[in-house]
Parts: structure tokens; sequence; C-alpha cells
């Protein structure tokens, strides 16, 4: 698991972080208090708490805490200063940064402080201890619906990713049922993109967790979703079978179908998903989607390829398709701003200077303090119109409540059971 612009999560356990290495500490001042606050480099257990979580403005934040991240030396990076490795690896932060951090021993190799100039050697142990802010959520609840000896299920709202990636360990579906529900440990059975809402299921053992795992696996699992689409919806079903292609860089996938006279092979990953229309108000059609494979944003690039695509979603909208779109709605239908808006928005700055040290400890050396949350973050989190309301699988069903957007001024929503 990667820690986006930042270290590795290879994390060690306490007992063998207190073997390699001795503790340091840092004495730092109180921006603006005129006081000493001390350090101490290491990673506490530190779980999420119900403390942990500030909101403001419709969004929930979390408190900035100190945490570690812990890698191997790859062998690309052998032979670099440790300053130069992290200038050019993790760009977050400046390299004079950088240095400041070798030389206080927030950062260090195999549990000790080096120089500026140490050159690192593969497979050796870099450490960053650092003043970790999580970009913030909207701040929905995370409903919980059913909690049995082995399975917790509940409604995810968009916008919250299900587990610790990238930024996100705290404000995580996982991070706020433990702090709120003391709900843990949780296995997710399945993974719901940070923009799409609807039925999690979580397994509460690690055993429950393999047996869900083999049923997907088998293909007993069935699949159901909803999504709002552009234009009229053809009646009756349709089937998509076109590979998906994930291109990272551009963090979105495309539709790849195969022509009968072609000796071109394939490069995408085989799937296919069926869509049947529930409604339509002559502008947007609500449609039942059922995948039978799992590829990255498959829902999305087949409602695409079919030319009907989710009429929020602004990754798979072309220019033509949001021309039609905004030409065919009504006075006032915004279909793109459904993320709701909240007083105080337009000054998100002043926002984060309401953050005092009342609230969070300030660090000097932190470059996102004093705001809370980290610089560069872009505010606007729209939720899709996709949600995930069933899972079913050999004797057992889950489902999740329809959204209001799945209700649509029309008669035939007669599959909306």
């Amino acid at each position: 698991m990667k820690e986006k612009g930042s270290l590795i999560f290879d994390l060690l356990s306490a007992e063998e972080r207190e073997l390699q290495r001795g503790f340091f500490q840092e004495t730092l001042w109180q921006r603006g208090k005129g006081r000493e606050i001390v350090i101490v480099f290491r990673t506490p257990a530190n779980p999420p708490e119900p403390n942990d979580y500030i909101f403001r403005n419709g969004r929930r934040h979390v408190r900035p805490y100190y945490f570690e991240f812990i890698s191997h030396v790859k062998s690309r990076w052998a032979g670099k200063t440790i300053v130069d490795l992290f200038t050019e690896e993790f760009r977050g932060r400046s390299y004079d940064y950088y240095v400041s951090a070798v030389k206080s021993g927030r950062i260090q190799v195999n549990g000790q402080r080096v120089s500026i100039s140490y050159r690192v050697q593969s497979s050796e142990k870099i450490s960053h201890f650092l003043h970790r802010h999580e970009p913030p959520v909207m701040a929905w609840d995370v409903s919980v619906l059913q909690i049995e000896p082995d399975v917790v299920t509940v409604c995810k709202p968009a916008s919250i990713p299900v587990h610790p990636c990238g930024q996100y360990r705290k404000n995580t579906i996982v991070g706020i049922l433990q702090a709120e529900h003391g709900l843990a440990p949780l296995y997710p059975i399945h993974r719901l993109d940070r923009l799409v809402s609807g039925l999690l299921i979580l397994a509460r053992n690690a055993t429950k967790a393999d047996c869900f795992r083999q049923q997907i696996e088998a293909g007993e699992v069935q699949k159901e979703y909803i999504a709002k689409v552009v234009g009229v919806f053809p009646i009756g079903e349709q089937v998509v079978d076109a590979n998906v292609i994930y291109n990272a860089r551009e963090g979105r996938s495309s539709a790849e179908v195969g022509h009968p006279h072609s000796d071109k092979s394939l490069k995408g990953k085989s799937a296919s998903t069926k869509f049947t229309r529930i409604s339509t108000d002559g502008t947007h059609s609500v449609v039942l989607c059922e995948p039978t494979t799992g590829r990255t944003h498959q829902i999305r690039v087949h409602l695409q390829h079919l030319g009907h695509p989710i009429a929020n979603d602004m990754l798979y909208l072309s220019e033509v398709v949001i021309q039609r779109s905004a030409e065919g709605s009504g006075a006032g239908d915004d279909h793109h701003s459904v993320a709701p808006t909240f007083p105080g928005d337009d000054h998100f700055a002043s926002l984060e200077e309401m953050a005092s040290s009342e609230e969070f400890s300030i660090d000097p050396m932190c470059t996102h303090c004093p705001n809370l949350a980290p610089k560069g973050y872009d505010r606007h989190d729209e939720a899709l119109w996709l949600h995930c309301v069933r899972y079913s699988g050999p004797a057992w069903k889950y489902e999740c409540p329809y959204p209001g957007w799945a209700f649509l001024n029309e008669q035939n929503t007669d599959l909306l059971r």
C-alpha cells in the first residue's frame, strides 16, 4: 500500500521499532505561544478516536497528528544522498525542509541519525517522522445498517474512502467506524470508490473475510448499483462486453472493443456489465447496473461507452454530452453541483485560519501548519450519481436504501424494489 507523495506504509511493530532504535526527541517552540513542545520520535498506536475529528462548514477534518512512514531503499535510490532522495521522490516538500528534517533527526536511516550528505544503500530502512494533515471529507454520517457477529454493513457516504490509502488514514470508513462505534478490526470485502456511495460490507474477522473472498472469486456474488445518467436510456436489457484499460497516470479508464476482422490483440482486462432502465424523466434516466467483473471505473466507462455517462461524472462526460445535458435541463437544475454548499465555502482560506492551537498543536517545521487541511487540497468533492444498493450470495443478501436522486418524476419505477 503506498502513501501518495510520502513513504510506503511498511510499518514495523512497536517491538521491532524499539529494538531497532533509541528514541530521539526534539524541542520546538509552539508558534505564537512562546512555549516549548517536546516531540518524541516514535510512532504511537494512535487509533482513531472521537475527538480526532473537527467539524467545520459541513466538512469532517482530522486533527493533525504525528506519524512515521518507513520504507526500504529501492535499488534505483541507492547511492543518492538522503536529502536528494527525498527531494526527488517525494516532492510535496522543499529541499530546505528535507535538510532540516535530516539535521533534526526526523528523517533517519536504520533508526539512526545521519548527515545530509549520507548516501543510502539498497534495502536500508529509511523513516520520515512528520506532522500529518489529512484532507477533509464531507461531514455526512456513516449509517450503520446491520451489526451481526461476523459482519457489519453500512451506507457509505460519498467523499470518504473505505480504508487507509493515499493521504487518508483516520478520515476513512474504517477509521470513523472505529472512532464513533468502537467497531474494530474490520475487513472490507469489497471496495467503493471515494466519490461513490452506498452499501459497504465489512467482515469482523479474517475467517469471514476469506469466506466472502472465495465466493467473490468463484463468481457466486451478485452486485447491483444504480446510476443517474444523461439522456433517455433504452428500454430492455443492455449488456456491454468491453475490455477496460486503466490509465494510472490520468486516473481514468477507457473501453476497448475488438473488431471481428482485426488480428490486433486486446490490451485491456475483460469486463461485462448488464444495464436495465428503472425510470426516466426525458432528460435523465436512473439505471440498474449489474457488473459481473470488477474493473476500475467499470460501470462509469461502460455507461460512457453506451453514450449515457453518469450525469455528473466530469471524468467521463464529453464536451458534447455536457452541452446536450445543459441544454435539456430545466431552470435552476445544475447537474454538476450535487455536493451541498455551506456558508464560508467561498472563503476556504479563512476556514483554515479558524483552526487555532486550542484545537491542535502547531508544529513550526510542518509545511501545512497552521492550516487544518493540507496545502494544495482541492476542496470540491462532488458526490457521483452512482450508488451501491445490493450484494447477494449463497444464502445471504444485504441492501442499502436508495438515495434521493434516484427518484425521478416518471411512472416507470417498478424496478425500485
